[in-house]
């Protein structure tokens, strides 16, 4: 049975107009014995707000929309659990609209404007080149935005992508590795451009070299993973080390290294990137740089809160990352003893069970500051 706020405030025996700025939050009355006698009826009763109309006393929706890509896709939907979370605790309910490549990306911003969303958070790494989308936007409208948005005035909240980079880099020339190569996402992402951008640096540092051809395209999928990193070994067999700028994408990585009797981390060490709760449990348990997507879902929501409130906030924030040592990764093979393969697999399909191998001690220096040893 619906319960409306004229019944709680019977129940109290208060005014409609009492109640109301009780459970509407008015200063003033919040803390008086009346007012908790109000709450108390609204819990017995189990009184359900009215969005709506509480809406139209303040002029706002109370929602927020939430543009994603993919939800399927486990970064983006933990980007989404944080901040569903803050703006639920801010008293904002949350509309979302997914992003296909084939679809106008204007007219799901267009959705939201229609909803009269209070503001928006834009999650959707695709947009970030996307000019129909960023002509599409409104200067008034509050946005926050996960991936840079160039001429909005989206408030830009993610992490650092050149450091992600750069401490990749950094952990395994650290451990003696020299043949180095990387599996990226399409070049066309600012995400993918500025983390190469870090990893050269580090190597750099370390005057070590990577060439063009120590650097493989892939989609950001396990299967594109698989088949870059086949691609890579095919023209270099002799590669100790490879970053790679997804868990997921590594995952196929190393699938790949196994349908080819490659060990892990014996004979080739594979660092991932974001940290999906997966990366614990593969065989061997993946090194990875730790994107904090939940942490950052809830911030950018509190952010995009405060714009909607009218206060002043940063038009970027980034927040920290941090490598997580685990046991994909160790020094590079005293001697270049591969293990025999059958002949490489068609790229992009994986072939059958990996042959293990045993494992040898992790020999490798303790991890510099910044770095978090995880037991593999």
């Amino acid at each position: 049975m619906y319960v409306s706020l004229k019944d709680v405030a019977a129940r109290a025996g208060v005014s409609f107009q009492t109640a109301s700025k009780v459970l509407n939050g008015h200063e003033g009355v919040a803390a008086s014995s009346t007012a908790e006698r109000i709450r108390a009826a609204a819990r017995d009763l189990g009184y359900v707000p009215n969005l709506l109309a509480r809406g139209l006393v303040r002029r706002s929706s109370i929602t927020v929309g939430i543009i994603i890509d993919d939800l399927a896709d486990p970064a983006l939907s933990s980007f989404v659990s944080g901040a569903q979370a803050a703006l639920a605790a801010g008293g904002h309910a949350a509309v979302l609209v997914s992003v296909r490549p084939e679809s106008d990306s204007a007219s799901s911003l267009h959705k939201l404007v229609a909803h009269r969303v209070d503001g928006v958070l834009v999650v959707a790494p695709s947009l970030e080149a996307d000019r129909r989308f960023s002509a599409a936007v409104r200067d008034e409208m509050p946005l926050v935005s996960l991936n840079h948005l160039p001429g909005t005035s989206a408030v830009l909240l993610g992490s650092c992508h050149r450091t992600t980079g750069r401490l990749a880099g950094e952990h395994l020339v650290q451990m003696g590795h020299r043949a180095i190569a990387t599996v990226t996402g399409p070049p066309t992402r600012e995400v993918v451009r500025a983390r190469l951008k870090g990893f050269r640096e580090a190597l750099a540092d370390a005057a070590v070299d990577l060439p063009d051809d120590l650097v493989e395209v892939a989609d950001w999928t396990a299967d594109g993973g698989y088949a870059a990193a086949a691609r890579l070994l095919d023209r270099n067999p002799a590669i100790t080390a490879l970053f790679v700028h997804s868990d997921l994408m590594a995952t196929g990585v190393l699938r790949m290294l196994a349908d080819r009797r490659v060990s892990v981390p014996r004979q080739t060490s594979v660092v991932g990137c974001d940290d999906l709760p997966i990366s614990r449990f593969l065989v061997p348990s993946l090194t990875t740089v730790s994107i904090p997507f939940v942490e950052t879902g809830a911030r950018a929501a509190a952010v995009l809160l405060d714009r909607i409130g009218g206060r002043e906030v940063a038009p970027r924030e980034l927040l920290p990352v941090e490598l997580i040592r685990r046991g994909s990764t160790a020094g590079p093979p005293t001697a270049r003893a591969r293990a025999p393969s059958e002949g490489p697999t068609p790229a992009g399909r994986p072939s059958g069970a990996p042959t293990r191998r045993p494992r040898t001690p992790n020999t490798a220096p303790p991890a510099s500051s910044g770095f978090k040893d995880v037991p593999s």
